[in-house]
Formats: C-alpha cells, structure tokens, sequence
C-alpha cells in the first residue's frame, strides 16, 4: 500500500484515508488499486467489525477524479478506468464490515460516489457533494447514476446529475443522501461513537442482514424474501447466534468476538 491510501487499525475498527490532500484526494488509478488492496485486506482480517473512510487535510473527502490523468483517454481506457472504480467501490459496498464515510469537505463526482458505495454517511456542516461531470463533457460512471437514484430518488437525482450543483451537508441530510450532519471538529468523533455502537453487536449477524439488503434491492419481492429466508438460515450456524441467544434467555448481555 502506499502513501496514497493510509490504514490503520484501532481494536476493531479499521481507518482508511485517502492522502492526496494537494489534490484535494482526488481519484486516480494508483488510489484505486491501493484502496481495492485496503479493502481486500480489511475482508481477511476478522478483528475489523467496522471502517471508518475519509480524506486527509480540512477541505476534502475527494473531491473528484483525477482530470489531468483522464484529459486524454481514449473511449477505450475510459471505459476500463469507469470499470475500475465501479469495481473497487462495489467491493467497499458489498465488504463484510460496516463502512463509515466520514465526510469531512468537498465530496464531488468520484468523491461522491465513494461516499455512496459506503453503508453510512456522516457529513461534517462544511461538507458539499454532488455529481459536476457535465461541466466536463462526462458523467458520473463510478456506478454514481446507479447509487443516487437509488438513495434520493430519479427526479433529485437527475436534477443534480443536469444541474451539476454543489448540495450543502443540510440539503445532503434533508433528501437522504446523509444519514447525519455533525459541526466539523466533531466528525470524526462522532463516527467513532457509531462505530463503538456496532461494535457491540454480532458481527456475523450484520454481515449477513448487509447482504440480505444489497441483493434484495436488486430483486422483485418473492426472491427477495427468499435470500432473506437463506441467508436468516445460515445465522443459525454461527457461534453469534449460539451466544445471543443464549444470552438473552439467561437474562444478561452477550459477549461477541
């Protein structure tokens, strides 16, 4: 891993930075390769109940991808570097823990749609995202025209997409791209609360209900509730269940690895 992307762990919680603060942290090959690598390293390791992503310096999460290294791209690489991020960001929204976006500026085009591969969004009052690419010539093509209907509905998410503006933390709140807006030098705080909260809980059984979720979204109701049923199944192999259960009929608090 290098520079690029920092990791760190605490106990069970994992810190992921994207440390291109010069660049605003902005997206680029390098980046993305080494934030796969993160992720992937992050899947193995089973201490990691929850991550906590942001950017480095007080303006930026991300505040793109990187422009001067996509100016001259044939179709051909743009094709391949959209497929790249779209990759590297379904790995963070389908990795076994919870992934915190902590975000902390600017979080635009690229930026934005990392933040919405994440599980939860945690905006600091100074932060601003949106999807500027029209005012290149692009669109967002880190999956960000599939991920924002999805969360803000197609006629927001459309309006942001032609408009290409800049949506305030309260606004980000008020249509749901946000779960939470916190003053600044609180953010990161505030994440660590929501970490320590889910830390507490079965590892396993999040994982599972995370997938139940991501893959039923994709499906009509009767197949869904069919993967929940399969996937609510296979909790009942797991030492979480044996010992939540337990637990709960013994009349006292559970105790997760």
């Amino acid at each position: 891993m290098s520079e690029c992307v920092l990791y760190e762990h605490r106990g069970p919680v994992g810190y992921l930075t994207i440390n291109r603060p010069k660049a605003l942290n902005a997206l680029n090959e390098e980046v993305l390769l080494n934030l796969e690598n993160a992720i992937s390293l992050i899947n193995e390791d089973k201490r990691i109940k929850v991550v906590i992503l942001t950017g480095s310096g007080e303006k930026s999460f991300v505040a793109g991808a990187d422009i001067a290294a996509m100016k001259d791209m044939s179709p051909v690489e743009a094709r391949d570097f959209s497929r790249l991020g779209q990759r590297v960001f379904r790995s963070i929204e389908t990795a076994r823990p919870i992934v915190i976006a902590a975000i902390n500026g600017y979080a635009l085009g690229g930026g934005c749609e990392l933040a919405m591969a994440c599980d939860i969004r945690v905006a600091s009052e100074k932060a601003k995202m949106g999807i500027p690419e029209v005012t290149l010539g692009v669109f967002p093509s880190f999956a960000g025209t599939q991920r924002l209907p999805r969360l803000v509905g197609l006629g927001y998410a459309k309006e942001m997409l032609a408009t290409a503006k800049k949506v305030p933390a309260e606004e980000a709140l008020r249509i749901g791209l946000v779960n939470h807006v916190v003053p600044a030098e609180q953010l990161m705080e505030y994440c660590e609360g929501l970490a320590a909260e889910i830390c507490q809980h079965s590892t396993a059984a999040i994982a599972y209900g995370k997938m139940s979720m991501n893959a039923g979204l994709e499906m009509d109701m009767d197949r869904a509730l069919e993967h929940e049923a399969t996937l609510f199944g296979l909790t009942f192999s797991t030492e979480d269940q044996r010992e939540g259960m337990g637990a709960f009929l013994e009349k006292r608090s559970p105790k997760f690895p």
